[in-house]
């Protein structure tokens, strides 16, 4: 395990300095089967159709996709300065939640910017890392063991819209802090609207894992705690998609998590509303 997290660690690195592709691995470790879930790492991107440089983050993070496959779970919020729709703008991305977690999780200098795990990281001084850290300080957390598995069971109606999903957290360790929360978010990806690029604006880019909306309450709903190895805890959550989403292409994300001073997430999950 560890020369596997080392290998990873350097194709993290040769890949910020040399600009390739890396090939995909653990392609299966991301199942939604709690008996053999690894660990999940969760990045959430502050991001807007008006940030020429965002772009470049979207891509950045699609190649660290294409190297963790299902266990990278990521999150673009359209939030802030840059966020606001063009006339030509078929959608506006913006989302209270988002407004909501971009002054919970911290207003970054500048953007792209993404929050890893909601972690405060070693040396560091916020949430928000620019572009070049990424990488490295997600190959570092894929070298922890998670404290807890998730399992989203899902059921959704095509006719009404109606959508469930049943949260089951598996806990593996002892966790001692009483405020324990869930978070649920719904996002859509491949949606092709305006975005603004170091080329100019350009009218049919494709804006991937958008946050559309959340289940649960910005900065999650409450789990009793402390929580003991061996605990199990479900929660159930619904939602009607709006006719403008394309279920094809919709996911749940779902993820255990500190909040107050530390927000770290424990372990996360995404399944998609149509399989």
């Amino acid at each position: 395990m560890t020369k596997q997290l080392t290998l990873l660690a350097c194709i993290a690195f040769l890949l910020f300095s040399c600009e390739e592709i890396a090939p995909r691995l653990n392609p299966g470790s991301g199942t939604n089967n709690p008996n053999d879930q690894q660990r999940q790492v969760l990045i959430e991107e502050f991001t807007g159709v008006r940030c020429v440089n965002c772009p470049a983050g979207s891509d950045a993070i699609q190649t660290l996709k294409g190297i963790y496959g299902e266990q990278l779970i990521a999150v673009s919020i359209h939030t802030g300065f840059f966020a606001p729709p063009y006339p030509q703008s078929n959608e506006d991305f913006r989302t209270p939640e988002g407004a909501s977690l971009l002054s919970y999780l911290g207003e970054p200098l500048g953007y792209p910017t993404s929050v890893i795990n909601r972690k405060l990281f070693n040396g560091e001084t916020d949430l928000q890392l620019g572009q070049s850290q990424w990488a490295g300080f997600i190959a570092e957390e894929f070298a922890l063991a998670p404290q807890a598995q998730v399992l989203i069971t899902k059921t959704y109606n095509p006719t009404t819209r109606a959508l469930e999903a049943k949260v089951n957290l598996d806990i593996l360790e002892n966790i001692a802090e009483n405020d324990v929360r869930i978070s649920v978010m719904i996002t859509q990806d491949q949606i092709t609207d305006t975005q603004l690029t170091p080329s100019g604006v350009v009218d049919n880019y494709v804006h991937r894992h958008v946050l559309r909306d959340m289940m649960s309450a910005y900065d999650g709903d409450p789990v009793n705690g402390p929580l003991v190895a061996g605990d199990e805890v479900t929660r159930t959550f619904n939602y009607t998609l709006p006719q403008g989403w394309d279920a094809d292409h919709c996911y749940i994300v779902a993820f255990l998590h500190h909040s107050g001073s530390e927000k770290t997430v424990i372990q996360a999950q995404e399944v998609k509303v149509l399989d």
